[in-house]
């Protein structure tokens, strides 16, 4: 076995969420993709994944390898950005698109630095919550949260987005606080459409996992739209901690069910494969990598 790469397939079904999305990306049968996934498994000598009819879920043990699998896979790319770097020079036009909430709060207060050590480079950042096509619109590098959909594009992991479940005060005053995943079901529940399966809410609490189906009467295509409809007491939301913070620093909102934990959601750098070779597009995902990781983020 192929350790390396066996870690490489791992992080792509984590990413994808699925046996079968990998395999048709690597082009191989989905028997090999579960195979090298069970190697590997028995080569640690744990269970990295739970596997179930609807999803895969990262055991604890399978989350911690998951990040230790995206350092040495960065460290990787850090080293032939080093080498690419010194072969062609850090100038011209980038194109970047990011979701509109992620863009705003984490992406474009990064670019000044980025500038100050790549000058010239020229930065065209288009923000939007629907999914651009990356080949047909000439983008450079798609910042996507959630699972890769595009098959035949690379994805370069940046790091994971914690979720928790947000509310207004005004809100639970007049409903109540719910005190297990379940007593979600009685709260008006705010789907944030662009996720897949948005409308079920995964949580976990040691070894046990809850998959609960909620209910609302609103949705949204639109972070910053889940985000005021929470500030107004509309409902509550699961959402990214990036999205609530300051909200959370001012106390217009609260979190609640604190005692589980929401399945994070995977944060990529996407870009077609000739991008690959290009020194400013890496050198920009590079970056990212560093100003986004943990020990970086706030």
């Amino acid at each position: 076995m192929d350790v390396f790469e066996s870690m490489r397939t791992f992080v792509r079904v984590v990413q994808r969420g699925s046996f079968s999305a990998v395999a048709r990306e690597l082009n191989i049968g989905q028997p090999a993709v579960s195979k090298q996934i069970v190697a590997l498994e028995q080569y640690l000598g744990g269970a990295l994944l739970t596997r179930s009819t609807r999803l895969l879920v990262l055991t604890d043990q399978g989350e911690r390898f998951y990040a230790d699998c995206q350092a040495i896979i960065a460290s990787l790319e850090a080293a032939t950005l080093s080498f690419a770097t010194g072969q062609e020079q850090v100038a011209g036009r980038l194109r970047i698109t990011a979701p509109v909430s992620y863009g705003r709060l984490r992406i474009a207060p990064l670019l000044g630095v980025f500038l100050q050590r790549h000058p010239n480079v020229q930065i065209d950042l288009r923000l939007s919550d629907q999914m651009e096509d990356v080949v047909k619109e000439d983008i450079d590098v798609a910042i996507r949260i959630g699972r890769v959909k595009n098959e035949g594009l690379v994805a370069i992991p940046l790091g994971i987005t914690e979720r928790r479940v947000y509310a207004a005060t005004a809100y639970l005053e007049r409903h109540g606080t719910p005190t297990s995943p379940e007593q979600l079901q009685a709260h008006n529940c705010i789907g944030f459409t662009l996720l897949d399966n948005y409308d079920i809410w995964n949580f976990t609490r040691d070894t046990q996992k809850f998959d609960v189906a909620i209910k609302g009467n609103i949705t949204s295509n639109s972070s910053e739209g889940v985000r005021e409809l929470v500030l107004s007491g509309v409902g509550m939301s699961l959402s990214p901690d990036w999205l609530f913070a300051r909200d959370i620093e001012n106390r217009s909102v609260t979190t609640v069910l604190d005692d589980y934990r929401a399945i994070a959601l995977p944060v990529n750098a996407v870009l077609n494969q000739e991008r690959r070779r290009s020194a400013r597009t890496m050198a920009f995902v590079h970056f990212l990598q560093q100003a986004l990781s943990p020990e970086q983020a706030r």
